[in-house]
């Protein structure tokens, strides 16, 4: 019984994995190939307030949060990285919640997202560690 829910949390942590992936690796490739005026226009207003170079500096960040929540542990090469990205994801998203907070915006889904990189950097380095080759 130990075993099967061993499977059921490293199955849920993939899982979670490839969202929080897909979701930061697409915004991230956003923010680093669109025209800020672009991005301002499809909602990301907060492009208006940063320089565009923090904006792309969030998108590389972003996209290689990405590639941390899955290539380490998918490779079995430095997995330990794995949870430190979601660490890296989570510090985005609290950096996040303050902007969206600082301008009345709302900010659920972002305190989604942070339960989320919360459950794969637990879970990942305390629960279901992926072993290295």
């Amino acid at each position: 019984m130990a075993q099967q829910q061993g499977k059921g949390l490293h199955i849920a942590l993939w899982v979670v994995q490839g969202l929080l992936a897909a979701v930061f690796g697409m915004a991230g490739f956003m923010k680093l190939t669109a025209p800020i005026e672009q991005l301002a226009e499809g909602g990301m207003t907060f492009v208006n307030s940063y320089a565009p170079g923090t904006v792309r500096f969030i998108g590389i960040s972003e996209v290689l949060g990405a590639l941390g929540l899955i290539l380490p542990a998918a490779l079995r090469i430095k997995p330990v990285l794995t949870p430190l990205a979601a660490v890296g994801i989570g510090v985005i998203l609290v950096l996040a919640c303050g902007y969206h907070v600082s301008h009345g915006e709302p900010f659920i889904i972002t305190v989604v997202f942070l339960a989320l990189a919360a459950f794969v950097a637990w879970g990942r380095y305390k629960m279901a560690p992926i072993q290295p080759k």
